[in-house]
């Protein structure tokens, strides 16, 4: 039988024992994590109570990235997509870039804000490329005896607006119906991005001339490889225009820095 002093003397011993220092320190650990959890737990709800409008608010106010992350600020973010292998570089200030060429008229209106607040760019370089109604590019293949049609270069507006005056693209193997788009700030490049069309306008546009003499489209947004990573995002908003064709628009927000 142990003596008081002996019983005492082996709690010390055990209590010192490796395996159940790791097991208390895994239970404060645990039981503290317990505790942190709580607080974060009624913290939200606090907030919840007090109202997390105004606390989005104040980020808003301040704008950056956790603007974005919050929620407060919502631009259209068209995602970063591939520049392809038809990008000429240095092209022509010009608002029409159809060099005569056929095809459905169409007037995109790209909008350039900043990502952090939505506010307007004025004064982006947008840089525009994309396939003629036969699914051509100039300077390249069946197009090489051009450097210039369905390209051109705008600058925003105050309002950060670039306007173009184009045709419907044509299609071309392997690849759904698209336009090519970087945008410059202070001749940095701050976005490379596509932009798509739905099938349903294009089955449309395609009945008539000159895009029905190509009848037989390979490739849609569903299989097109580039689409399915993003592209969602980067769909026109398009109607029909009065003076004939159509007028595409969307918002570009880009971090400047």
């Amino acid at each position: 039988m142990l003596s008081i002093g002996r019983s005492g003397e082996l709690r010390k011993r055990l209590s010192s024992h490796p395996f159940l220092k790791q097991r208390r320190y895994a239970r404060r650990v645990h039981e503290d994590r317990l505790t942190r959890k709580s607080i974060l737990r009624l913290a939200g709800l606090a907030a919840a109570s007090l109202g997390a409008g105004s606390w989005q608010a104040r980020i808003a106010q301040g704008g950056g990235p956790a603007a974005v992350e919050s929620g407060a600020v919502s631009c259209v973010l068209t995602p970063e997509l591939t520049e392809g292998p038809y990008y000429i570089a240095n092209e022509k200030l010009r608002r029409n870039i159809t060099d005569g060429h056929p095809g459905t008229p169409l007037v995109l209106q790209l909008a350039v804000v900043n990502a952090s607040t939505c506010k307007p760019i004025r004064g982006a370089t947008v840089d525009i490329w994309h396939a003629d109604a036969a699914g051509n590019y100039s300077g390249f293949g069946a197009g090489n005896a051009s450097r210039t049609f369905m390209r051109g270069i705008q600058k925003t507006d105050a309002s950060g607006i670039a306007t173009f005056r184009t045709i419907y693209p044509g299609w071309y193997q392997g690849r759904t119906v698209h336009v090519h788009v970087k945008v410059h700030v202070r001749g940095r490049v701050v976005h490379t991005g596509q932009l798509f069309f739905s099938d349903a306008l294009t089955d449309r546009v395609y009945r008539n001339a000159p895009y029905n003499k190509r009848p037989s489209r390979t490739t849609r947004n569903a299989n097109d490889l580039i689409f399915v990573n993003g592209g969602r995002k980067s769909i026109l908003s398009l109607r029909r225009r009065t003076a004939g064709g159509y007028l595409g628009k969307i918002t570009m927000g880009v971090h400047r820095s």
